[in-house]
């Protein structure tokens, strides 16, 4: 069978490209670039497609369509990206990945500490040789009540990482499991940002928890409350932060993620003028730590992304059931 894949990335996706390709006897078409319309017909002749985290729109869910594509595999847990509406009009199949939650919970557990220890601050006064004190002195994470929003995988692995520090830690999600409860007490959303000082967000983007954390949310929580976001940038609203930020309701955060991030992030835009305000006005802040979507990039998230997405269009042809597929 036939893979086209979009975003093919030589320095770290390649050696397993290769890899998998020849394990699975797959032929390969490769584009180093988004998928767009202007390069679109690169795929024709191909079944399915393998991207990253690139907007998929209806205009071109239908130039694939048309071409013969059949399915799209995301080399992503996410999938917000891709207009599903369109997908199922056109009757294409979507499918994501999967990956160790030990690197995005890791990284989470690292931005909390950064945060709450004000390691920006600390980092950038060692580079100008400001070795004083005012300003730097963090608090210990014993100390803290902890609120876990969203407990799949990633929430699971968090909450399991929290319990070494003892602090308290509250958990939230639709769908409760023995897992996170082993160590987290469930309580509903109100309750948990009454509680908390420090808030942690580890759940998928849809149209139910667009801007979930908005002025009314960010009201409810504690004077000086932490927030922390490795899910989607979408969970936050950025105007209503940077409002909270400046009030000093909201003592600190770390992003790995903001809206509207397409087009932007795994590019070099050094000497590019970005239309991305907000982004500009967090990063001025120093209590906000923003990174770029990194949390998931590790030796072993990139293996099996690679991996995962082959085997997700190597399922559909087969016509067996697929643990990937979103419709």
């Amino acid at each position: 069978m036939k893979i086209f894949v979009y975003n093919y990335r030589e320095f770290d996706e390649a050696v397993f490209f290769q890899k998998f390709s020849k394990e699975y006897e797959v032929e390969l078409g490769i584009c180093h670039d988004d998928p767009c319309m202007e390069n679109a017909h690169l795929a024709a002749g191909y079944e399915y497609i393998s991207i990253i985290t690139t907007k998929i729109d209806e205009e071109l869910m239908a130039k694939f369509h048309e071409l013969g594509v059949r399915m799209i595999s995301t080399r992503t847990i996410g999938y917000d990206h891709i207009d599903l509406g369109a997908a199922k009009k056109y009757g294409m199949k979507v499918s994501n990945v999967s990956y160790s939650p030990e690197c995005v919970a890791d990284y989470t557990v690292m931005l909390m500490l950064m945060a709450v220890r004000k390691m920006k601050r600390i980092m950038q006064r060692e580079e100008i040789n400001d070795f004083s004190l005012p300003g730097i002195q963090g608090v210990e994470m014993h100390n803290l009540s902890v609120g876990v929003i969203g407990t799949g995988r990633i929430g699971q692995a968090v909450i399991r990482d929290l319990s070494g520090f003892g602090c308290k830690i509250y958990a939230y999600d639709h769908h409760q499991n023995e897992s996170a409860a082993k160590y987290a007490e469930y309580v509903d959303l109100e309750t948990l940002y009454r509680t908390c000082d420090m808030i942690t967000l580890h759940m998928p983007l849809n149209d139910d928890n667009f801007h979930m954390i908005d002025a009314e949310a960010i009201n409810k929580m504690k004077d000086g409350a932490v927030l922390i976001n490795t899910a989607r940038g979408g969970l936050v609203d950025t105007k209503d932060l940077i409002d909270a930020l400046e009030s000093e309701k909201i003592g600190a955060a770390a992003m790995d993620v903001i809206e509207d991030e397409f087009g932007m992030y795994y590019y070099d835009r050094k000497s590019d003028i970005l239309s991305k305000r907000d982004l500009y006005i967090l990063r001025g802040f120093p209590n906000v730590i923003v990174t770029p979507h990194m949390a998931f990039y590790t030796d072993q998230a990139v293996s099996d992304m690679v991996k995962h997405s082959i085997e997700s269009c190597c399922m559909n042809e087969k016509g067996v059931k697929n643990p990937w597929e979103i419709v």
